[in-house]
């Protein structure tokens, strides 16, 4: 289930998303970011919508992950096996 950005609190988002930039360990391009510089692009993307936070009651986790991803992946939870 996706959870807008815009329903959690300004504190917690901020560590959802700090807490996702140090898991992920992206590769940023040749220059490293300083971690604000990460927080401020995953907030740039939850707003244009390509990343989204996802709640999962199997696992009661919360998430951050590529819209695109997420989509995926209900298809293949919806397709009969």
């Amino acid at each position: 289930m996706i959870i807008p950005y815009t329903e959690i609190a300004e504190d917690t988002l901020n560590n959802l998303i700090e807490y996702y930039v140090l898991r992920e360990g992206t590769d940023y391009g040749e220059q490293e970011m300083a971690m604000a510089e990460k927080v401020a692009m995953v907030q740039r993307q939850l707003q244009s919508g390509e990343v989204v936070i996802v709640y999962s009651e199997l696992h009661e986790s919360i998430n951050l992950m590529p819209k695109q991803l997420f989509l995926q992946q209900q298809d293949q939870q919806d397709k009969p096996s």
